[in-house]
């Protein structure tokens, strides 16, 4: 070989081995913390057993970072017998710069349900900073941010298709709180309904649009913290809503009262949903159904709103069987909440199915038994 080769040979050699070099002591700083990660791997494809195939919860896996506890919370929710399940996900996690998509914690939540056999209907909402006024909170969205609110929901629904079937466009908008802190705009709100709706069934048409999301209140006229929930789904109806929903999304908490409490205007109560869908039929949506998105019962011991926790059992599951027998336009009935990933510290966490550790409370194996079709002692 002459001389020059050689010397080429050993410069090559060289360089060569400076990356291996730098990759080895990579893989030994990292090495402690690789050992370290809990590896989830999906196994085979599972299916809910259930009497009841509109038994749903709301979970709460979106500040959740551990794979194994996504995994744990979704087989739990399938071993309790409930198909359905509402998470909510983030429209600042996953697009943080406008066109810029990270999907990868979204993933891992839609694939782990779909694994256990969930059916998944996705809350959209969360403002990016970029997307909205400085000094503003994450729940404002003006007319200026609508476009891009729409533009990022066609790109989720494009990237689950398949996984994903539902959505609900955003949450309670006629609290002053999810609206930003500005007043109650149901037309406003209904035009974030139209761009979002359009912008979707571009893409994928068969994904199915839910409206409304809103929360039962008694907030009189002209209120500054909200608008009553029968006045302001009117009020969608006028401003041309109609055309722009699939389903419609309905909170139904029962505060302290029975589920078999008659509905009354002046009252929040389980059936309240009742005069919900009055109003749909008064607008010709009779053929339009309900998902129950949140829900339940609290059963805090110093609570005003909550109730013991044996009637919270009796409540819970009077309340799904009245969704599977009495109330045929309802498709699922989701209650709040299954788990947080960390404890709140106050009445919160009595809505809870189970703790942070996943043991199960008293409601869940009550449900669990009822979705099973074995009895419990309130029975």
């Amino acid at each position: 070989m002459p001389p020059q080769s050689q010397t080429f040979t050993r410069k090559l050699s060289h360089l060569l081995t400076v990356p291996a070099l730098l990759l080895a002591l990579l893989l030994a700083l990292l090495a402690p913390a690789l050992s370290n990660r809990v590896w989830v791997e999906f196994g085979p494809q599972q299916h809910v057993l259930t009497l009841n195939p509109k038994l749903g919860v709301h979970t709460r896996l979106t500040d959740e970072v551990e794979p194994w506890k996504v995994q744990r919370s979704f087989e739990m929710v399938r071993e309790l017998g409930a198909p359905w399940v509402v998470e909510y996900f983030l429209w600042a996690g996953m697009e943080p710069r406008p066109g810029v998509y990270d999907w990868s914690h979204a993933d891992l939540v839609v694939d782990h349900a779909v694994n256990q056999g969930l059916t998944v209907i996705a809350r959209l909402g969360y403002v990016p900073d970029w997307a909205r006024p400085k000094n503003s909170i994450h729940l404002y969205l003006d007319e200026n941010g609508y476009d891009e609110f729409a533009r990022f929901a066609a790109a989720f629904a494009e990237h689950f298709r398949g996984r994903v079937k539902y959505l609900i466009v955003w949450n309670e908008p006629n609290l002053s709180q999810e609206w930003g802190f500005r007043p109650a705009d149901p037309a406003g709100y209904t035009e974030l309904l139209k761009r979002t709706y359009t912008a979707v069934k571009r893409v994928t048409p068969e994904i199915q649009i839910l409206g409304g999301a809103l929360a039962p209140t008694l907030a009189p006229p002209g209120s500054e913290w909200g608008m009553d929930d029968l006045v302001y789904l009117q009020r969608m109806y006028d401003a041309g809503a109609r055309g722009y929903f699939d389903l419609l999304a309905v909170h139904a908490y029962g505060w302290t009262f029975s589920p078999d409490e008659p509905a009354a205007a002046d009252s929040v109560n389980f059936r309240r949903v009742e005069l919900v869908r009055q109003v749909m039929e008064k607008n010709g949506d009779a053929a339009k159904h309900i998902m129950i998105t949140e829900g339940g019962w609290n059963d805090h011991p110093r609570w005003t709103k909550a109730v013991r926790p044996s009637q919270r059992v009796a409540y819970t599951i009077r309340a799904y069987d009245i969704a599977l027998h009495d109330w045929p336009y309802v498709d699922a009935l989701c209650i709040w909440a299954f788990r947080y990933p960390a404890p709140a510290g106050n009445y919160q966490d009595y809505y809870t199915f189970v703790d942070g550790n996943f043991q199960p409370k008293p409601i869940y194996l009550a449900v669990q038994r009822y979705a099973h079709g074995d009895p419990w002692e309130g029975q």
